[in-house]
Formats: structure tokens, sequence, C-alpha cells
């Protein structure tokens, strides 16, 4: 089928026009050019994209918030009677710190901190173990079922939460993991998508928009979560489940009806905007010999990306499913100044890293800083700020409003990610991207696991400042250190086992 552009002696005036329209570069001007269409089918699976994200993780994140309602704090055995140096003790109305008690709060659960860390660390079980055949999955049938499945099911497993909460602990563990088992398959689905949808200089700017919509679930989940817990009259924690849950059902309908997995497939896609797609992005090997297994794992490469993700998803797990009982526990905010608070991080990383991969972006593409020099250099922004923000609640102490600010300021760094290690996978292979990011994902998100069960054997019965301090100190040094190896073992070419052996090897620049 032959593929129309626009002709090039009709006159710009009488071609339709878009704002955010960008100029071409003179040494591409022999490629097909972009659609002037504000509307284009990339930035459809776009939002799409961004607001299926958003929704997984407010359906992740709701119970880092309704836990605390949902616990009995009464039943849960403590062990710490310092009032000195190892707690805070606030009243809100003058600021100032006095020893006194706080009523704890009330709750159906009796689930101590260990338990609690196990119940947030379940649905990490589940998801690291279709991170890898989602990836694969995705390259063999297509993103576009793989992730909208994904999100789906995702959306039917938190409705049913608060049921099999009250069949009791075994039943929800159950349930947790399964949803983590759904929701395994969505960024390694979409990292293929984005292969196959969008232009190599596009690709920071445009996955940190989709993938940043993590950030924008956490930030909408988090204070409603906690206004909707407060809401007993009304059922309280239940409805936090409830509200996203079925908002995931109904986004599974326009994603099926708008999105495709190719722009060759997309039925009323702007042949111009089709024909610029698949001139921008390399055609993949067309023969699939199977994913090479064993150069993968031996690639530095991959491990370089792999163990990044690792330190970031340990400091970023840290935060996501322990700030809101720090909150609680140590600067005694109530619930609904918890969960306002506890968002603002991601709000602040949600805007830093849209900032940040358009100037990444904007640097690529007039070759001011190198494809694999970028990589480094935003990924240890992202490491660095995040880690330094740690330090910096440890050296606060009981000061609420210095340890917010760092928080927001300095843990707002983490949105530089996008522009970091993110599209890595792909520069390294695009047949394989959804397959490597798989991985690398599953890896890092066995980090969800581990970090809050360990956070909950670290401070487990023991509410201080000291025990906190560890937990953030631990989240700060991994993060840093992971980075070192980034920065030493990094590529963006791509590798030898990318393409079949009669293509050979194609170095890959963005």
């Amino acid at each position: 089928m032959a593929i129309e552009v626009l002709d090039p002696s009709v006159s710009k005036d009488d071609q339709p026009l878009c704002i955010n329209d960008s100029l071409k570069k003179a040494d591409e001007e022999d490629l097909p050019s972009d659609t002037r269409s504000c509307i284009k089918a990339r930035y459809t699976l776009g939002f799409l994209g961004f607001l299926g994200f958003a929704l997984v993780y407010a359906m992740r994140v709701n119970l880092s918030v309704a836990i605390v309602s949902m616990v009995n704090q009464t039943a849960v055995p403590r062990y710490d009677n310092d009032t000195t140096n190892n707690v805070c003790k606030y009243i809100p109305d003058n600021t100032t710190f006095i020893n006194t008690t706080f009523p704890p709060s009330p709750g159906e659960f009796d689930w101590d901190e260990k338990t609690q860390g196990i119940i947030l660390g379940a649905f990490f079980v589940g998801y690291v173990m279709t991170n890898v055949p989602g990836g694969r999955l995705a390259e063999k049938v297509g993103g576009k079922l793989v992730y909208g499945l994904g999100v789906f099911l995702t959306a039917i497993l938190t409705v049913i939460s608060p049921f099999a909460a009250y069949q009791g602990l075994i039943p929800f563990l159950i349930v947790r993991a399964a949803e983590g088992f759904t929701e395994g398959v969505t960024f390694p689905a979409m990292h293929s998508m984005l292969a196959l949808w969008v232009p190599p200089l596009e690709r920071s700017k445009f996955a940190a928009i989709v993938y940043a919509g993590s950030n924008f679930g956490t930030v909408i989940s988090l204070p409603v979560s906690g206004y909707l817990c407060s809401l007993e009259f009304w059922g309280g924690w239940p409805l936090a489940f409830y509200l996203f849950g079925s908002l995931g059902i109904i986004w599974y309908v326009f994603w099926i009806f708008f999105i495709y997995d190719t722009p060759a497939e997309h039925r009323t896609i702007d042949p111009q905007e089709r024909a610029y797609i698949e001139a921008n992005i390399e055609e993949k090997d067309g023969e699939d010999n199977g994913v090479p297994w064993g150069p993968i794992f031996k690639s530095l490469p991959m491990w370089a990306i792999t163990i990044t993700q690792c330190g970031q998803a340990w400091a970023f797990y840290t935060l996501l499913t322990e700030l809101p009982t720090y909150m609680d526990k140590i600067l005694h905010f109530d619930m609904e100044q918890n969960a306002i608070l506890s968002a603002l991080p991601y709000l602040s990383a949600w805007i830093v890293g849209l900032a940040i991969s358009s100037f990444a972006d904007a640097l690529l593409s007039r070759g001011v800083i190198s494809t694999l020099n970028s990589f480094k250099l935003w990924n240890t922004i992202a490491a660095v700020g995040p880690s330094l923000s740690f330090i910096g609640v440890s050296w606060a102490g009981c000061d609420r409003m210095t340890v917010m600010m760092m928080l927001i300021v300095l843990g707002s760094l983490q949105g530089a990610q996008y522009a970091g290690n993110q599209m890595n996978h792909i520069a390294l292979a695009p047949k394989y991207a959804g397959t490597l990011y798989g991985i690398a994902n599953a890896t890092s998100n066995a980090c969800g696991f581990l970090a809050p069960y360990i956070t909950g054997l670290i401070v487990n019965g023991h509410e201080t400042l000291a025990r906190w301090h560890t937990v953030f100190l631990l989240a700060a040094g991994i993060n840093i250190i992971s980075n070192c190896f980034y920065l030493i073992f990094a590529s963006a070419d791509e590798q030898p086992w990318s393409r079949s052996p009669r293509t050979g090897n194609i170095q890959y620049n963005l």
C-alpha cells in the first residue's frame, strides 16, 4: 500500500498547522516530515499509556495509605518508651515537641510491622514473575493486548481486594500477589510499543510523559485514598480500592478502541505521520530465532542497566511504601495531612522529570552531548538527588518542614531517570526492547519486596528515629553504589547479539 505525504508544493498556509510543530534539521530534509496535525496517533498512545500507568500505580499504592486505617494499632506491640532522642512528640497547634502519648489509629486487623511489610511486599512476588514473559509476549503478539489486559485484570483484582482482606490474611496476600502478577506485564509491554511508535529523538521526552503516569497516579492516589479512608460513614478504606479499580475497568474500553500495535495497523492514522515514524525507526530484523539469553546475561551494559534500576527501585519503594507510616508514627501527621504530604515528592518528581527529559532531547538533537554521556549524566542526577534527600531526612530529625523540603526538592530529581537508564534498553537491542526491560524491571522490582520487608525487620515494634534513619541511609547507600556500576559499564551502542548473524552489528544512535 502506498504511503501518501503532503505535497511540498502546497503552501504551508494551506496545510493544517499545529502550535507545537517542530522544524526538521537540514540534514533530515530527505526524510518524510511529520504530520502537522495536533492530534497524532502516537500522542493518543502516549496519553492513554500515561493514564494506564497512573491507574496501575494508584491501584498499587493505595494500600500504603489504607493500611494505616486498616490496622488496629492497639493490638500491635510497642517496645520503646524513650521520649528524648528517639521519638518525636508533636503538638500541631504550637509546633512544639513534648512527652505525650498519641492515640493509636483504630482498625480491624491486628498486623504488626513485620506482617505489614509482608503485605506491602506481596504485590512484588507476583510482579517479578511476569515482567520477562510480558515483554516477550508483547514482542510476539503485540503490546496492545498485553498492556491492556495487564491494567484491566489489575483493576478487577483491586475491586475485590477488600472482600479478600475480610476473609483473612492469606486470601488478601494471594490477591495482592495476583495484582502484581497481572500488572507485571505493563512496563515491558509499553517499552515494546515505544520501540515501534516513537522516533529516537523523541524517546526521552515521550517516555517521561508516559512512564511519569506512575508519579501522577501516586500523586492522585495518596491524598484521595487518605480522604476516602476518613469517610468512615461511607465505608472508609475499602472505597480507595473500589474507586481506582472501577476507573481501570473504564479505561480499558478506550484502550481497546483507540490503540493499535503498530503504525501500519492503525486504521485512521495520518499517512504522513505513519511515513515519518517508519522512516525514523530502524526496521527490525525480520527473522526471530528466539531471544539470545546467554549473550544477554553475559552483557555488562545490560547488567549496568539492571543494577542501577535495582538501586533506584530500592529508594523509590522505600519512599512509596514506608513514607506514610513514617509520617504517621514518627512525625505524627493526621491521615489527611499524611496522604497529601506523602504525594508531594511524586508531584515534584513528575514535573522535574518532564522538564529534564525535554531538555535532554534538546541537547541530543543539537549534538551538544553524546547519547551515552546523556544516559550517564541524567542517571547520576536521578540517583544522587533522592539519596541526598534521605541523608537530609536523617539529619533533620523531627523538623517536619525540613524533612518535607528534602523529599520534595532533592527527591524530585528521581524524575531524571527517564532521560537516564529508562531508554537504554532500546539502544542496546531495539528488537528485544520489551524482553530487556522485563529482565531489568523484574530484577529491580524484587527490591519492591525486599525494601518494605527489610524495613519491617529493622523497625518492627521500635518506632524510633534511629531505626528509621537506618532505613533511609541504607536506601541512599544502595542507590549511590548501583549508579557507580552504571557509570563504569553502561553503553549506548546496539549490541552484537541484537541482530541475526547475517546483518552484523550496527551502532544505534538516538
